[in-house]
């Protein structure tokens, strides 16, 4: 069967989440015989393949289900999803995500049967009106200029670029390296506002952010292969509060191992009012329930070391230094 668009969705352990957004495409305006759902799991999952082959004999859905042989991150997924893909343009959502009814239409109102062209969306982040600083940060994919959770390219734009870098092994800057070289590469890519796809908040465990410092070594891999593009687009000048702090955190541990109690007392004080600043700007947006106040304060005293740890990490195993 020859569809005119496909869509690739990676996914691992995650059935209650996929079923929300496979619901969501079995509402597409789009005449089922115009596209085809591949799903591929981040590894083997048993449970996602009974899932898959239980929602398949419910539903219409032109729907694939594919597993990469190892966890090696989405953009593995995705690059098994869109070489195995049947149509000339592929698109790309989360399992996460929520696309509209009209997405896919929206896409293929767009697409002439060009070779080489690139499209993203609209990704709308619904947050509370008390945000807690996970959501906020979940809410940037609205401003971002091309993300995996809304964009669709042609398969020969693909071919060209050799799709995603796996060595970008989680959901982190490999949607940003793809941008990238489309852009060195001169492959247009046209924004369509039209293309909704809505990313809900997914719940968060107590301390998320921390957790989250662990991606900032794919931004060394990043600024690797594009250092201008990365400077214009995603991070402008130095992380300088962060190196002020973990500069302070020496200076302190410096003064207590020699026993000097002015400098201690200096490094102290530097210390709080960089830390007080730092979560002080963190809670300022968001909400002020006390556990969030006191996840806020928490976290902020370990993110500049824990980010500066991972940002070390990166420039050893990417080889590139990154202030």
């Amino acid at each position: 069967m020859e569809f005119k668009i496909s869509v690739v969705i990676p996914t691992y352990k995650r059935p209650k989440l996929l079923v929300r957004c496979l619901s969501a495409l079995n509402q597409q305006q789009l005449p089922r015989e115009d596209f085809e759902v591949i799903v591929v799991s981040d590894g083997p999952d048993p449970e996602n393949r009974k899932f898959i082959s239980d929602w398949k004999e419910e539903h219409s859905l032109n729907l694939r289900y594919m597993e990469t042989t190892e966890k090696k991150g989405p953009a593995a997924a995705r690059n098994l999803g869109w070489q195995s893909a049947s149509a000339p343009l592929i698109a790309f959502t989360d399992d996460d995500c929520l696309p509209s009814a009209t997405w896919l239409t929206a896409l293929l109102d767009h697409y002439a049967g060009e070779d080489h062209l690139a499209m993203s969306g609209f990704t709308q982040v619904p947050v509370s009106s008390e945000p807690t600083d996970f959501e906020l940060n979940t809410a940037h994919l609205q401003e971002a200029s091309f993300i995996t959770a809304n964009c669709a390219c042609t398969r020969k734009a693909l071919d060209q670029v050799k799709g995603f870098d796996e060595r970008f092994q989680s959901a982190w800057r490999e949607d940003s390296d793809l941008e990238f070289k489309l852009i060195g590469d001169q492959i247009p890519i046209r924004k369509i506002p039209g293309a909704v796809v809505v990313h809900p908040v997914r719940e968060a465990s107590w301390g998320v952010s921390l957790k989250e410092q662990k991606k900032g070594l794919y931004d060394v891999l990043l600024y690797q292969k594009f250092p201008d593009l990365y400077r214009r687009h995603i991070q402008t000048s130095p992380l300088w509060n962060y190196y002020l702090i973990n500069l302070s955190w020496l200076l302190l541990f410096y003064a207590l191992a020699t026993g000097k109690p002015r400098l201690r007392i200096l490094a102290i004080t530097v210390l709080t009012a960089l830390l007080a600043s730092f979560a002080n700007k963190r809670l300022r947006p968001t909400r002020k329930s006390a556990s969030h106040i006191v996840e806020m304060i928490g976290t902020s005293i370990l993110i500049p070391s824990l980010s500066v740890f991972w940002r070390l990490y990166g420039i050893v195993k990417f080889r590139k230094w990154l202030f």
